[in-house]
């Protein structure tokens, strides 16, 4: 495997080095970042290969000739597509019989469930779900409304899934959403507006340690995956 990924690396950064028009310094480069980022080598300004980490002079070197952008972006969106969101419905979604159609709305937007659990929470975990709101005077309704019935617990996995997922939910007031949204169609009342989602990478980490376990996570490659991303 190391020698087919370094293989690869090798051929990706000759081909660019080639049609940048670059010498051999900046093949040197292409090449060290091209595998330094996989992190299986470095290599010097001779090209020759040398164990330890990511030479991070010549990744430089190719940032500055513009022949790593690709590669940079191609991490990044294996990252974006792998990114994780917490996502809740509250007792009134589970109350009002919407599961079905939530869970519909996330899927066939192409997001993928990895996660999933239906609970009645215990005061102490809504405390712990709520604790950055303990210091304000409505933080023992939410603790309390949180508590009061079953939820639909859930991890869902996607490219800008915890952006988009807000989008998809609307905003804190229902009758502030827009139509189309969650909240927007389905919510009348700030106090009952269906349903959570995390607002950020932080706090999506965070929810989904608080509310999972790690075994409790799928790990697999949905059929229909080469029909979502590129």
């Amino acid at each position: 495997m190391f020698r087919r990924s370094l293989g690869y690396a090798a051929r990706v950064a000759g081909r660019a080095t080639h049609a940048s028009g670059g010498g051999s310094s900046n093949h040197a480069a292409a090449l060290a970042c091209a595998t330094g980022l996989r992190g299986f080598t470095s290599f010097g300004a001779s090209g020759a290969a040398a164990s330890g980490s990511i030479n991070w002079a010549a990744v430089g070197s190719l940032a500055a000739a513009g022949l790593g952008g690709s590669l940079v972006f191609a991490q990044h969106a294996r990252a974006s597509a792998e990114e994780r969101s917490f996502i809740m419905i509250k007792p009134d979604g589970v109350h009002r019989g919407l599961i079905a159609d939530i869970l519909k709305r996330f899927e066939q937007k192409g997001y993928k469930l990895v996660g999933i659990k239906v609970l009645v929470p215990a005061k102490k975990l809504a405390e712990s779900h709520y604790e950055e709101h303990a210091a304000r005077p409505f933080f023992p309704k939410l603790v309390d409304f949180l508590s009061s019935g079953a939820v639909v617990a859930m991890v869902w996995e996607g490219k800008d899934v915890i952006k988009f997922g807000r989008t998809m939910i609307g905003a804190t007031n229902p009758l502030a959403s827009a139509p189309g949204t969650i909240r927007g169609d389905y919510g009348i009342d700030v106090g009952r507006n269906i349903i959570h989602g995390s607002d950020s990478a932080p706090s999506a980490q965070r929810e989904i340690a608080l509310w999972f376990k790690p075994e409790e996570l799928a790990e697999y490659d949905p059929a229909a995956k080469p029909w979502i991303y590129e």
